[in-house]
Order: structure tokens, then sequence, then C-alpha cells
């Protein structure tokens, strides 16, 4: 089954919503943002989430933060993986102490045999650790959030060789159709499960439904 990820998680009911859906992670954002929360909060909502079960997993989202304080959030808040979301580069991933999703940002200047390449230098570097990609649209000055999607014809290409999380614009009306366009690993929501900038568990409930429909159809 493609693996769900609800990304911009600020508040416990949020989050135990989308526990209750179905969803395999919640996403809790540290970096600067509208979405940003406290090390407190995250704490609090990890150990709720951790309460209800075994999944959701909670990952942290970090953004050219120094990795020493990535790992201490990681232990203080309990979260299970690091999101890096900004520039950092393969030899940071190494100093992360927990399992990884590397963002690599989708553009008209880096089609797929450019991502397929920056994809195998990273599993050189960091082998034999294993790490997850998450292809996102490239919009200058952002790093993540937008809402915008990209080609996903190109991401279906680079999921022919890896595994990957596709995220950008998806929401519950598009997400099939990036399914079975991709066949990814897993999708990453956040803005599109939103009504006026604050998460909506209807549209939480929505989109992982569709994504179980998709994951039927592509059997």
């Amino acid at each position: 089954m493609t693996k769900v990820k609800i990304c911009g998680i600020s508040h416990v009911d949020y989050a135990l919503a989308a526990a209750e859906a179905g969803a395999d992670f919640v996403g809790l954002v540290f970096a600067p943002s509208k979405r940003q929360v406290s090390p407190q909060t995250a704490q609090q909502i990890a150990r709720e989430v951790k309460r209800f079960g075994p999944h959701p997993l909670v990952v942290g989202v970090f953004v050219n933060t120094v990795a020493h304080e990535v790992n201490r959030l990681v232990t203080f808040c309990g979260l299970d993986w690091v999101q890096l979301s900004g520039d950092e580069s393969w030899e940071y991933c190494k100093q992360i102490k927990r399992p990884i999703i590397k963002v690599i940002r989708v553009s008209s200047s880096k089609g797929a045999e450019g991502i397929l390449a920056e994809l195998s230098l990273g599993h050189k570097i960091l082998a034999p650790r294993v790490f997850t990609c998450l292809l996102d649209s490239d919009v200058k000055g952002t790093y993540g959030g937008t809402g915008q999607t990209f080609e996903w014809e190109l991401a279906s290409q680079v999921s022919q060789k890896y595994s990957i999380i596709i995220a950008g614009g998806l929401s519950p009306t598009n997400v099939e159709q990036a399914i079975k366009t991709v066949k990814p690993w897993g999708v990453d929501v956040s803005t599109g499960v939103e009504t006026e900038g604050s998460k909506d568990v209807s549209k939480i409930k929505a989109f992982i439904q569709a994504v179980r429909r998709a994951d039927e159809d592509v059997r």
C-alpha cells in the first residue's frame, strides 16, 4: 500500500485524526513557517500519537538546522524519522541518528536523469544506510508547503529505480491520478488537506480514502 504522510500538523487533535484515518506518518515542522511547532508542542503530539498505536510514525521536518540540534530535538520530542527539506549535503545526512527523508526539488532544469544521478550519489555516500527521497515542487524562496504540483511523469521515471515519496499540490481530488501515474512508495500532503490555513479533518479522511482507492486500482 502507498504510504501516506500528513504534514504540517500543529495540534494533537489533527495528529490523532490523521492516525484514526490511517496515516502512516505525521509531519511536524520545526523550520520557520506558519506551520512551525515548538519543541514542547512536538513532544506532546508525539506522546499522544504513540499512545494511539505503532502508527503513524512521527517525522520532524527541518531546514538547514545544525545536525547536533536535530539529534537533540529527535530525543527530546520522541521523533521517529527526520525529513531534511533544506540544502543539507549527503555528508550532513550521515550525522542524523534517525531514518531520513531527503527532499529533492523538481524543476524544469533538473530532469529525471539529474535526479537519478543525485540519488545514486546519495546512496553511495550513505551506504549501507537506507534513506527515502521526497520529490517536491521547486518554488523560489520556499522549502515546501507551496501547494504547487510538478511534472508527475518525471517522478514516474525516478520511481522505477528508487522508492520515492511525492509531494507538491496533492489533494483528495488529484492524488489518485498521481499514484496511478507515478506509483510512488508514498505521498505527502499539507496544503491540500487544509481549509483557510488550518488542517481539515474531513479532507484528511478524504485524502487517505482516495489513496486507498488508487491502491486498489493499481493492483
